[in-house]
């Protein structure tokens, strides 16, 4: 590959392993299929405010292409997909990229797939590029984040997710939620979770301006849902030029 810096061999590793149950809500995914709704809701309004679309279009992708950059099996590609887009995703690890293949097919959704590294695959001119929960899994953030720049259309929308690096997050995403089973041994590495000050940089650097950033958090009451605590997991918007929303 020309440029695989962002890859880490061993986190591809870790994730291929879930591939097979990757679909299966009490799973160990769980977590991500109780994620996705909270992150669609966002990505559904930021879609609408980024285009002007009626909130109420069950399609406001049409015409527009998607690529979800550590697609894992699909979990959010599919659901894109539904909403009208051509998506592509990609994905470091080769057994999740036959895991969503497999699954996109049996929901006769016409999804492309592939394995491989963002900034080695010249992708280029996507309407919305979106990338949940990955950077903090990458070699190399300011590469990363450079490459999904690189595949933004210049009046494209680009979403990303990622934990936020607290006293927070540390207790409860990585020894409370692995300790408890609610997320797979291994998957979290706090010193590589990034603050969105530092994630605003380096889009900033990649020619990027970041909008607001929400939070996901829980609650007993609402369980996962966007609020305005960041301490433990954010999502955000960001776009070429002065226009961010």
């Amino acid at each position: 590959m020309a440029n695989a810096t962002t890859i880490r061999p061993e986190e591809a590793a870790h994730f291929g392993k879930l591939a097979a149950g990757w679909w299966d809500p009490k799973g160990p995914s769980a977590m991500l299929h109780r994620l996705n709704p909270v992150r669609l809701g966002f990505i559904r309004e930021a879609v609408d405010l980024h285009w002007h679309s009626d909130s109420h279009d069950r399609k406001p992708l049409a015409g527009k292409s998607a690529l979800d950059v550590g697609c894992g099996a699909g979990l959010l590609c599919e659901p894109l997909a539904r909403l009208g887009a051509t998506v592509t995703g990609i994905d470091a690890a080769e057994e999740n990229i036959a895991a969503a293949s497999a699954h996109a097919a049996g929901g006769g959704l016409a999804i492309d797939y592939r394995h491989g590294d963002v900034g080695a695959l010249g992708l280029a001119g996507f309407d919305l590029v979106t990338s949940m929960e990955v950077i903090e899994h990458v070699a190399d953030k300011g590469a990363f984040v450079h490459a999904l720049a690189s595949a933004l259309a210049d009046d494209g929308l680009m979403v990303l997710s990622t934990p936020n690096r607290t006293a927070a997050s540390r207790l409860l995403l990585v020894e409370g939620a692995e300790r408890l089973g609610a997320i797979p041994r291994g998957t979290h590495h706090w010193e590589d979770f990034i603050t969105p000050e530092e994630l605003g940089a380096l889009l900033a650097a990649a020619g990027l301006t970041m909008g607001e950033p929400r939070g996901i958090t829980w609650s007993p009451m609402q369980r996962l849902h966007l609020s305005d605590d960041l301490s433990l997991n954010y999502i955000v918007t960001a776009t070429r030029g002065p226009d961010a929303h």
